[in-house]
């Protein structure tokens, strides 16, 4: 595989994985009463962790069709990685 390709593909796949914990950060901030760290904890003690990374995957829509657009498809690539990632990450949370 070309350098610049992988560049492209890692450079999507961390605009991803930035875009689901910024999305997860704004869904606890603005929808919990409690401190960051003790509604992760509460998340983690009701099973519902997973949800919460999905919600925060919102975001990886909003920027693999904003790579789309920009004709950078290698990068929004990345993106859908890091959307199977998080998705993997959500099934092992579910029946861990």
């Amino acid at each position: 595989m070309n350098k610049k390709i992988a560049l492209n593909i890692f450079i999507g796949f961390c605009v991803g994985i930035i875009a689901n914990f910024t999305g997860s950060f704004l869904y606890l901030q603005l929808f919990s009463k409690h401190p960051l760290e003790e509604s992760i904890t509460i998340a983690l003690q009701e099973d519902v962790f997973g949800n919460i990374i999905a919600l925060g995957a919102v975001l990886n829509l909003a920027a693999f069709f904003i790579l789309l657009k920009k004709k950078r498809f290698y990068r929004a690539r990345g993106v859908i990685l890091a959307t199977i990632v998080a998705a993997i990450l959500i099934l092992v949370s579910k029946f861990y």
